[in-house]
Formats: C-alpha cells, structure tokens, sequence
C-alpha cells in the first residue's frame, strides 16, 4: 500500500479508502461489510470513511463492529455530519461514537457543503463548527474537514468564509475523476488551492458508483490511477465486494506517476462523454442530495435570523 500525508496534520494515510455508504447497502450483508473492513486494514489500508447519515447509520455500525477486537489501532476513521447548528452537529456527533463504538474520531467533516449558504451557517457563533472545535478541545476528534460535490465554487467560498473566521481546515473531499477534468473542475478550481495551504485532499466519486463506467470511456484501474495520480492524500472508494476490494489493491500494485502523454490519452478518451456534466449527475442534479431530502437534518437557522423572516 502506498502511504501519503495528510496534508499539515503530518498523518500518514492509506493512498487508498474505504468508502463507507457502500458497507450499509442491502446487497452487503454484515458479515461481509466486516469482512472487508478488516481484510482492508489487514493488507495495508487504513483510512475508513463514513457518514451519519449513511443507510440510517447502519454503516456506522458495521464499521464500528469490525473496529472491535484490535482493529481500532489499525484505523484511520472518518466520518461525517450534516448538522449546520450547533446543537444539531452536537447530537449527530455522538450519535457517531455511539455507533462506530469509539471515544474520539480522527476526522470529523462537514458534510455536502452545497450551497453557498452552508458555510455562514457552520461558522455562525451558534453553528456547526463551534461544536467541532469544542468537541476536538474534549478529545472526541481529532481533524475538521468538509465534503462537498455540487460546484467548485461553494468549496472556494466555504475555504473564504473559514478564514474569514479565523479557521483552517485539515481535510476537503470532493469529485476527482476523469469527467470532473472537464466539466465544472473541482482538480482545476480547488486542488491547487488546497496544495497552497497543505490542505489534505481527499478524492471521491472516481468511478461515481459506476456511473462513469457507463460511458464506455474507461477502465476502473484507470478511473484510480488518474485520481492517484492527483495530489490527493486519498482516494476513497465504494467497495462492496472482496473482488472489488482486490480491484483496488490492484490499482495501488500498478500505479505509476502519469506521464504528461498518459495523462493526455486518458482525458481525450473522456472529453466529449465530460462535456455536459451527464455522467456527473451529483453537480448536475438533485439526486446525489440527501440534505435535500432531508433538511431536517440540517438544524435550525439561527434565532435572529428566522425573526427577520415574515411568518
């Protein structure tokens, strides 16, 4: 396994993740889900990335299962909220332990940062991450990031608007796969920034759970060799099977730096599928929204400002 740095926290993580939604589908029994984890950590991986808000926490709790017996110290673990207030991120947190079965997360991440209201509401002195930083002062987490996959734009303004605050983050996850190359560019917009401020990068949706295979363009092995080949810290993937558990140690085995002719054959194959953004449905569309479904999940707006709001 390829090891890398996370960014200015000097961690050493997996250049490979596990990605957590997939642990809690309906086709992936428990057993299975802990099978993975841990065959995961056993050959080299370490980053484990989750939600609270994935399969109802079932994938927080198979996590935390296949954490017992010794794996925890073999672990990176990740998870994520949705709460933009601070007593909503409060609750989801320790919903999180509770689940994963710890007492302190290494990373914690603001979740689906969409909108460009999202980051005045987490920063807000009542908003989300005021309940991260009391947490991590507590000794429940370790990091503070934040996730996002609508448009690079919202990431620039949430990294704006943190320091504005005064804050700097450790981590941002966000698209980064051969159609995001060439359509609403999160590794033309955002990677460079991050790299100007040793910002651990975080790569997700390199295949978009397939979707991007669909285009007929490219292979799996080339959907994560390009990501690796980012400056990214980690790739995280969905894998819900041993046999794509072996896809992604395969993809580690064969990598190499790309070369600039590489690179250039493998964004040509993707250009005209990347044109519209149709094989990225999470920017294009609503689907890929679950705040949207559910804003309840996202607390309530502050005081003052739902009293300027006529009834």
């Amino acid at each position: 396994m390829i090891c890398r740095t996370l960014g200015h926290t000097g961690e050493k993580v997996s250049a490979i993740g596990v990605g957590g939604w997939h642990l809690g589908l309906a086709h992936v029994d428990e057993d299975l889900a802990i099978r993975i984890v841990r065959s995961a950590l056993d050959r080299g991986i370490n980053f484990l990335d989750n939600c609270w808000d994935y399969n109802e926490g079932a994938s927080e709790v198979r996590m935390g299962k296949a954490l017992r017996d010794g794996y925890r110290e073999k672990a990176f673990v990740m998870t994520k909220i949705d709460g933009r207030s601070k007593k909503e991120a409060t609750k989801q947190l320790d919903e999180s332990l509770e689940r994963l079965q710890v007492d302190c997360i290494d990373l914690v991440q603001h979740h689906e940062i969409l909108r460009f209201e999202d980051p005045h509401r987490i920063f807000h002195p009542d908003g989300a991450n005021a309940a991260l930083v009391e947490a991590r002062a507590a000794g429940k987490l370790r990091y503070i990031g934040f996730t996002g996959h609508k448009d690079p734009r919202v990431h620039l303004y949430m990294l704006e608007v943190a320091q504005q605050n005064g804050f700097k983050f450790d981590t941002v996850q966000m698209p980064l796969n051969l159609m995001d190359a060439h359509y609403r560019s999160f590794s033309k917009e955002v990677v460079p920034q991050l790299v100007k401020l040793n910002i651990g990068i975080l790569g997700m949706k390199s295949m978009a759970n397939g979707i991007l295979l669909k285009s007929n363009t490219v292979t799996p092995i080339e959907c994560l060799h390009y990501a690796l080949n980012l400056p990214t810290s980690v790739v995280i993937t969905g894998i819900d099977s041993m046999e794509i558990l072996d896809q992604a140690f395969e993809a580690i085995r064969t990598f190499h730096s790309l070369s600039p002719e590489e690179l250039d054959e493998l964004l040509a194959k993707t250009s005209t599928a990347a044109s519209t953004g149709r094989f990225e449905p999470f920017k294009t569309t609503s689907i890929f929204d679950g705040t949207a479904v559910h804003p309840e999940w996202l607390g309530e707006e502050p005081p003052e400002v739902r009293q300027l709001v006529p009834a």
